[in-house]
């Protein structure tokens, strides 16, 4: 796995321990190009930075050693973790995400990604369930790395978790299977859920893992969904 170094200043001086990194969060970086992504990284100012970014046409670019924290979660929860930057190696895909043209990600880019992941989680015995994006550790503003990103095809080569039956069943729930579903969220390690914005919360579980219909709705399927992550994760 070729790394290239293009070090950014923004991440904590003090190194942490290895045994604190459990998760790893996926990004896309929501900007113009390649060029534009890395100097915002980089710049003293901005205030945000990353472990890694991949380009789309698959190269690796290490921007903070992994031993020190980064700045890429922001605000964020999952399940006992808070502010999960201390806990988290972030990985950004330059993409231009939706503001700009949200595009497909690039095969190059997935396949590097992949190789990646998998020596994080092998380095710091990463569990599949800790394997997040943005959109999940801060459902109510991000919702990035999005429903383009193949989280399917992660899973498949080893990577996260995702339902490997489709339940295809969109009709609405009663109020009593909606509380079940967001009791089996809050398990999986979803925060935020006591708001009047829910239904943001529920998009961007549709966009990880029912992509193909994005509706804010608990419905049958969403639901089933639900029900098969969480008796996953258990042994995830």
């Amino acid at each position: 796995m070729e790394i290239s170094k293009y070090n950014s200043p923004n991440y904590n001086k003090k190194a942490r321990s290895s045994k604190s990194i459990t998760c790893i969060i996926i990004h896309y970086t929501g900007m113009q190009s390649e060029r534009e992504s890395l100097q915002r990284l980089i710049h003293p100012k901005s205030g945000v930075s990353c472990h890694y970014l991949i380009s789309r046409n698959g190269k690796i670019f290490n921007l903070v050693k992994e031993k020190n924290i980064a700045w890429h979660a922001g605000k964020s929860k999952w399940q006992n973790y808070k502010d999960l930057n201390k806990n988290s190696i972030g990985i950004e895909l330059v993409n231009k995400g939706h503001r700009f043209g949200y595009q497909s990600f690039t095969s190059k880019q997935i396949n590097a990604l992949v190789i990646l992941c998998k020596s994080l989680k092998r380095k710091y015995k990463i569990k599949n369930s800790l394997v997040l994006g943005h959109s999940d550790i801060s459902p109510l503003r991000k919702i990035d790395p999005g429903e383009k990103f193949p989280w399917r095809y992660l899973s498949s080569k080893g990577i996260g978790i995702y339902p490997k039956t489709r339940f295809k069943n969109y009709k609405k729930l009663k109020n009593t299977f909606q509380g079940i579903f967001f009791k089996n969220l809050h398990n999986l390690g979803y925060r935020y859920l006591n708001t009047a914005l829910r239904k943001r919360i529920v998009k961007n579980f549709q966009r990880r893992y029912r992509q193909s219909n994005i509706n804010g709705e608990v419905d049958k399927e969403t639901f089933k969904i639900s029900e098969f992550l969480t008796k996953k994760a258990k042994i995830s």
